[in-house]
């Protein structure tokens, strides 16, 4: 029994520490860092004290002839603090430091270099909270996207007057099979905006990556629908025709081996893949957010919160904003865009995943321009450099909310080397932790062990080495580690369906989130002993996986049952009731059996 409790109090701490950390091995992304920052000369303050301006004269001339530098006054209004400036890296630092010299200064030290920090002169620039929100302005002191090229794959672009200095590259409308890849329905545009509005241009509202190119790929209609076919041609054109990233803020909720290939291509070829998670609300992201590959980007909104429409979970790798305008428009994300009906410029809000992953999209091309060549790596450090998000255990915010200014600067420093390897070990395999619903695992692991201390009390219960418990996994929690599993080149079907508890077996293979009422019943249980109840090991076993199911269906019912063929209402309830007492009287039976023929 105390070991029971025992393995259930780490499944705890496991589940805690997953839902706190994510899983994320990293390291810091604090700009102030002076691993990070650079210097090219060192600040030598010495000390004010009488008759030490000799001994500074001395210590000088052993400087230059030890080391061969030249120091200097930093200029005339330094010579009463007597600091002296000397070139040097941060090697010469650390033996400066290291040397005699140190006794007689206050501090030595790198004499950092600073910059003005840009603001665009856009008049409602004020208004994009949203890039605020992502520290925009300092990745702009780093880089402006100049050189790498976004393919948008949408509705299409419209040359609107605050796109006039945006760079474009040739695109293809394949909607209508032309080279021409004008907007007609406004989302295209002002998904465009975002990445690349042009700015600093006294008018309108400012982009992210706005010196980069823009190649307009139309695969969705007027009415905002399309096809896969569409969609896959466009991803290998944008391949195949030098995109550096490709921002897909479309979705749906059916897999397509087809556009999973030209995903695969694309990321063959150096290419970084965005999509938008999806805005359903729902515990998994859309495709093509979903492939392996493709940066599955989720949305908050203006108070840093998950937006009420934005889908998360399985899929999400990092949220962006997204904005919200259920308290008013402005909380929504600003951009230049057209009127579907009249084919005019206008600046609206919009809201949705659609308006995130562009943000993404624009960072991603910035680290491109800064010279990051492999798309893992963009990953990489857009996951690292993210602000990460405590206590979300339904993987609402994936690694963290985007920063734009941390990812610039991470690029500009070489990965550590737990950094390379995390890089390398996620293009084998990678865990998707918060994935799993840990509070559940927890909840009926507690159960399966509260249903155990009462058989104990009603007899003898010396089960067989790990049967029992082995049971309670299979019919409780399943192997859960391999639920969040995911294996290169593999599908993810079979990993899901061993990962399974025993009822949820019947929705394992297809996600389906309502339980099958075959599997989340007395009935397997119901088996096992039928068939096992004469073995003196297996038994346990069996008693095990009834008790397991017992506490599985003991957590639906604290939670909205919804049973497929019968439906989430009463009759569902009582459903799941029943069967909860019918599989604790097959343990009962089983136990009593078992103590009758002498265990």
């Amino acid at each position: 029994m105390k070991r029971l409790f025992l393995i259930f109090f780490l499944i705890g701490l496991f589940a805690v520490a997953a839902a706190h950390e994510g899983f994320q091995t990293g390291y810091s992304s604090n700009l102030a860092n002076s691993d990070q920052a650079e210097f090219e000369s060192i600040i030598l303050d010495f000390r004010e004290a009488p008759g030490l301006t000799r001994q500074i004269d001395d210590r000088l001339a052993n400087l230059a002839q030890q080391f061969n530098l030249s120091p200097a006054l930093n200029s005339e209004f330094s010579e009463a603090d007597h600091v002296y400036v000397v070139q040097g890296d941060r090697d010469i630092l650390q033996a400066l430091r290291n040397s005699d010299l140190a006794r007689f200064t206050e501090f030595i030290e790198p004499n950092y270099i600073y910059q003005s920090l840009f603001v665009p002169d856009d008049p409602d620039y004020a208004k994009q909270w949203n890039l605020q929100s992502i520290n925009v302005e300092g990745a702009w002191a780093q880089n402006r996207g100049s050189g790498a090229t976004v393919a948008v794959i949408d509705t299409g672009i419209s040359r609107t007057p605050d796109l006039q200095k945006t760079n474009f590259v040739p695109g293809y409308d394949f909607v209508n099979d032309r080279d021409q890849a004008d907007d007609d329905n406004g989302h295209g545009t002002h998904v465009a905006g975002t990445i690349a509005q042009s700015t600093n241009n006294g008018y309108g509202v400012a982009g992210i990556a706005y010196e980069a190119n823009l190649m307009p790929l139309k695969v969705l209609s007027a009415q905002g629908f399309g096809n896969v076919a569409d969609i896959t041609e466009a991803i290998r054109f944008a391949a195949d025709n030098g995109a550096d990233v490709i921002n897909m803020s479309l979705g749906g909720g059916g897999a397509s081996e087809l556009m999973q290939e030209a995903v695969e291509y694309a990321h063959s070829k150096g290419v970084v893949i965005v999509a938008a998670a999806g805005n359903e609300s729902s515990q998994s992201a859309s495709y093509p957010a979903k492939y392996r590959h493709v940066i599955g980007v989720s949305a908050f909104d203006a108070d840093g919160k998950k937006a009420p429409y934005s889908n998360y979970g399985l899929g999400v790798d990092i949220a962006a904003p997204g904005g919200s305008t259920l308290a008013g428009e402005s909380g929504g994300i600003l951009q230049e865009t057209i009127d579907r009906l009249s084919g005019k410029a206008q600046f609206k809000y919009f809201q949705g995943t659609s308006m995130a992953a562009p943000h993404v999209a624009g960072v991603a091309a910035v680290l491109k321009s800064i010279g990051i060549e492999a798309p893992e790596t963009v990953e990489t450090v857009l996951e690292y450099s993210a602000q990460k998000v405590g206590r979300d255990s339904s993987n609402a915010f994936g690694a963290g909310k985007l920063d734009a200014a941390a990812a610039a600067q991470m690029a500009t420093v070489r990965l550590p080397w737990w950094g390379q390897l995390w890089q390398f070990l996620r293009s084998l395999f990678w865990f998707d932790a918060k994935s799993i619903p840990w509070k559940d695992l927890l909840l009926r692991g507690a159960i399966a062990a509260a249903f155990t201390w009462l058989f104990t009390r009603m007899a003898r219960f010396p089960w067989q080495g790990n049967a029992y418990l082995i049971g309670i996994f299979l019919g409780a929690i399943g192997l859960f580690i391999f639920k969040g599993l995911h294996v290169m080149y593999l599908p993810d079907w079979p990993l899901r369906l061993v990962g399974s508890a025993i009822p949820e077996l019947g929705s394992a293979l297809w996600r389906d989130p309502r339980l099958n009422p075959v599997f989340a019943s007395c009935l397997i249980p119901l088996a096992g002993m039928l068939l096992l109840l004469s073995h003196r090991t297996l038994r346990w076993f069996s008693m095990g996986l009834a008790v397991g199911v017992a506490a599985f269906l003991s957590v639906s019912l604290l939670e909205s049952t919804y049973v497929l063929w019968i439906g989430a209402n009463a009759i569902a309830q009582a459903f799941i009731g029943v069967n909860v007492v019918l599989c604790l009287a097959i343990a009962a039976i089983t136990l009593r059996v078992a103590t009758s023929d002498g265990l």
